[in-house]
């Protein structure tokens, strides 16, 4: 029994380590307000579509669930709707907006933030009008972020992050005070990350209660606008064009430390980014499956060998080696423990071999 379970522990770092080692890594979508394109890149800065999405009318607010990808155009006061893979499902699939800053999703829900006359209004994912005022009353709103039925937007005309619910109702309009122009805001777990200022940056972190924790977790930025966190890591847009900085992408860790500041670059006002993580593809799962009955088959086939020992080595189905011809005595100079490993080591080894086809072929 104790074998059984060692060879089933072992096959299951098998496959959480070879799936995951062939998987690509998850997608940034980078709005370029400067040229009206959505481009699309790797977490570890790869570029995939350097214009995904174009025809773009100053795009500074995504926002992406399962495979659609929502845009605010600031300059056409239109939310519009496409797929993550660049096709085009409603280019103006809200209007009649007053500067669309900001944009969320939670489940059918589609918030939109409106720096114009400082509201964030209310939609279905399908266009649908639910309160266009939902929330009224803001001071230069310019980002979102929802976690669960919690909603938070950054005010960078008074310097405050306010906390409401996806309701419309007011929690605390101030939760954060004393920014100077907070921008980009991003929730994770109970971590409330936020951008702020401009020539001399930084990114500061409070807890969803309005703690803070470190108002400057990462400084010395250049115009940071908006932020993104993937597990832990933290990506940033860099919006301005300095002598330092020019139009970036930049990845730390949501501990503050630098990974790569520089990560993506060559970009044309990079006001927002979102990253979404890389779902398997049905032929994966496929694959997954087929893989899982191999490994059965090995496994059998291995605890049998185990079970007769070593009858299959010696070409005898009787369990014990005293009867039928050894191997060792077929083939001159072989060891028995050679004849052992082959028992037990070619199952294990036929199923990585047709397991690692398998690997080559799907990629």
């Amino acid at each position: 029994m104790l074998y059984r379970r060692g060879l089933g522990a072992l096959f299951a770092v098998l496959f959480g380590l070879l799936p995951h080692n062939a998987a690509r890594a998850d997608s940034i979508f980078v709005a370029n307000a400067g040229n009206g394109t959505m481009g699309e890149y790797t977490t570890e800065g790869a570029t995939v579509n350097l214009a995904l999405i174009s025809g773009l009318n100053f795009p500074v607010g995504i926002a992406v669930s399962g495979s659609d990808l929502f845009v605010a155009n600031a300059m056409g006061d239109t939310i519009g709707k496409y797929t993550t893979t660049g096709a085009t499902v409603d280019s103006a699939l809200i209007s009649g907006l007053n500067t669309p800053r900001g944009v969320a999703v939670s489940g059918s829900d589609l918030f939109v933030l409106n720096i114009g006359n400082g509201t964030i209004g209310q939609y279905t994912t399908s266009g649908a009008t639910v309160n266009p005022a939902l929330i009224s009353g803001l001071s230069n709103p310019v980002s979102i972020a929802i976690s669960g039925s919690d909603l938070f937007v950054s005010n960078a005309g008074n310097g405050t992050i306010g906390q409401y619910t996806t309701s419309g109702t007011t929690v605390n309009p101030a939760l954060i005070s004393g920014l100077s122009f907070p921008f980009g805001i991003a929730v994770s777990g109970s971590d409330l990350f936020v951008a702020k200022g401009f020539v001399n940056g930084s990114i500061g972190q409070y807890t969803t209660a309005g703690a803070t924790v470190n108002p400057a977790l990462i400084s010395g930025l250049f115009f940071p606008y908006s932020i993104a966190v993937s597990g832990s890591d933290l990506f940033l847009s860099n919006a301005g064009s300095g002598p330092a900085v020019n139009y970036r992408i930049s990845k730390y860790t949501t501990a503050g430390a630098p990974v790569n500041p520089a990560l993506i670059s060559g970009l044309s006002a990079p006001y927002t980014i979102a990253v979404v993580a890389t779902v398997p593809e049905p032929g994966s799962a496929i694959l997954t499956l087929v893989g899982l009955v191999l490994a059965g088959l090995a496994i059998r086939k291995i605890e049998k060998n185990w079970h007769n020992r070593c009858g299959w080595a010696y070409g005898s189905d009787e369990k014990t080696t005293t009867h039928g011809p050894h191997l060792s005595e077929l083939v001159s100079g072989v060891p028995r423990p050679f004849a052992r490993l082959l028992a037990y080591g070619a199952p294990l080894l036929i199923f990585m071999t047709v397991w690692a086809i398998l690997l080559m072929y799907a990629a």
